[in-house]
Parts: C-alpha cells; structure tokens; sequence
C-alpha cells in the first residue's frame, strides 16, 4: 500500500530528525540492550532519548523483527488469527472474524500483526482487536467525541486506543458495536 510506505518513511525520518541518530543505529541500541521485554525497550528510548511512545514503539518492533520477518516473510492474516486463537483461546475466534467480516464492509484498510492482536488501519490507526484473557476479545478504538458507557470504556489519554470494549461471545457483536468501529475507521481517514 502506497500510502502505508509513505507514511512509515515519513516517521521513519521524523525519528532520525528528532533523534539525531540513523534508524539502524537506534535499532542496533535496542538490540545491545540487554533487554528482552518489548516493555522495557520502549521505556528505555523513552527516556533515554526522549522519544515519544509511538516512535520508540516502532523502533522496537524494527529491532526484534527485522531478521524474522526477512526469514519468514509476511504471515497470511487467517494464520496470524490462527496464532492468536490457539488452546484455551481458540474459542474466541468466532467473535474476532464476526468483527473483522463487520469491518470489510465499510472498505479498505490495512492489517497489521502484533504479537497479542491485529492492528487495523487505514492512514492512522482505528481499531486493535486480540485476545485479552481466555474468555475475552478486546476490541481497541480510536475515536472522538463519543460518551463512554458501561460497555464502551474511555481510556485515559497516552493509550494506544481511546476506548476499548471486551466481548465474551459473538452475540455481542451487535449494531451498537459495529457502529462505534465504523465511527473510527471513518475518522481514520
């Protein structure tokens, strides 16, 4: 996706301005660090460069993926799903393919796999969706200007979503809940 490479190079640059150091470098940092948790290398360019969440979350998923990801070369998005809906969590994943068939309705968007759940985007980010424990599927939202309800929590701000909403079965994929998504893939635009 065109748009998706230009956007990317775009931060990717941004970084190396505000830095001041080449993206190889910063990833060569990440990797002598010692570190192991994607928690702990986010913090440390956090406050040892000052960088913002977002950017120092990049620069990680960069270091620790590099090498696999040109090893193994993009996943399929249904073996990415079935990655994440595996044992005990194998029974949510009715509930994420309800939402994503929901979500393909509404137009093009971009998948992005994480470790935990799929990002879903279009040019910024609208929606997370991924197993939370065993019983749940969390469904992650950006958006603005909606009150929260007992079901749609608002998050505090900093947070990689504004709302989010945990689901236990697929009946609770409803119009309520596609409507809140639709409201964010259209503000994602």
């Amino acid at each position: 996706m065109p748009d998706m490479d230009k956007a990317l190079a775009t931060q990717l640059a941004n970084i190396e301005t505000r830095t001041g150091k080449p993206i190889d470098e910063l990833k060569t940092l990440v990797r002598n660090s010692g570190l192991t948790k994607h928690g702990e290398m986010v913090a440390l360019l956090k406050t040892t460069l000052g960088m913002g969440h977002g950017d120092a979350n990049l620069v990680v998923h960069l270091a620790r993926n590099a090498d696999e990801a040109a090893a193994d070369g993009p996943s399929a998005p249904e073996e990415v799903l079935d990655g994440l809906y595996t044992g005990p969590k194998a029974a949510l994943r009715p509930i994420h393919d309800k939402l994503l068939a929901g979500i393909r309705k509404f137009g093009n968007f971009e998948e992005a796999p994480k470790k935990t759940y799929v990002s879903y985007r279009r040019k910024k980010q609208f929606a997370m969706i991924g197993p939370a424990t065993k019983t749940q599927v969390e469904v992650g939202l950006n958006m603005k200007g909606v009150a929260a309800t007992d079901r749609l929590i608002e998050l505090p701000p900093g947070q990689m979503c504004n709302y989010k909403i945990r689901l236990g079965d697929v009946k609770e994929v409803d119009a309520e809940l596609m409507a809140w998504i639709k409201k964010a893939y259209e503000s994602s635009e």
